[in-house]
């Protein structure tokens, strides 16, 4: 039972976005394509295949392009500020958006090395993933290094907190970053293979 309820709640995981993707994707496309049909009707057009299409995927690529632009980054923010100020429509939001950031996730963490350390006091552990080593301007022990470790929160665990821990209270561990992930979305439900706590296998 333990193994089919971890290949469950791993299929959702998987699942969950594509599907809320695919969705909203085919959502704005019939919006897209009932707007040109509206307009082109009224002036008596016929609107030509797959132009709906075209005009959807310049619309993705102009947003692409205003998001990634310094000031259209600034907006977005300003723009996702002010929803996380309404009730009902946060939740809506941020669950869609905590969806499609798994897929940042994964090419933001997908190479890290996933360790336990002592946060946010002794006694209390943490998951966290190494990020690098610590700028040298931060570098105060010469006896040991400080390493970049990003703590996310669950069950949100796209935000999180930026830890400068020293080296030898970092413990690495044998999870995979998906692992440790679907452990934080899941806020501790989903449960990794045995073995899990041990240090990370050599490599060849």
């Amino acid at each position: 039972m333990r193994t089919l309820s971890r290949y469950f709640l791993t299929g959702l995981l998987v699942l969950l976005p594509t599907w809320a993707t695919f969705l909203i994707l085919s959502a704005l496309l019939s919006a897209v394509n009932r707007a040109i049909a509206d307009m082109l009707g009224q002036l008596g057009v016929i609107a030509p295949p797959f132009i709906g299409v075209l005009l959807f995927v310049l619309l993705v690529l102009a947003a692409g392009a205003f998001g990634t632009h310094l000031l259209g980054s600034r907006i977005i923010a300003s723009i996702e500020q002010w929803i996380a100020q309404i009730p009902l429509v946060r939740s809506i939001y941020l669950t869609i958006k905590g969806m499609t950031d798994l897929f940042q996730f994964r090419s933001r963490f997908g190479r890290s090395t996933v360790i336990a350390f002592p946060f946010p006091r002794d006694g209390v552990w943490a998951l966290g993933f190494v990020m690098g080593t610590a700028p040298q301007a931060v570098q105060i022990d010469p006896a040991t290094t400080l390493l970049m470790i990003f703590v996310p929160t669950a069950i949100h665990p796209f935000t999180g907190y930026l830890a400068f821990v020293p080296q030898p209270q970092v413990r690495p561990l044998n999870l995979l970053p998906e692992d440790a992930m679907k452990m934080e979305f899941s806020a501790g439900f989903y449960k990794p293979a045995e073995g899990w706590l041990a240090a990370p296998k050599a490599t060849a």
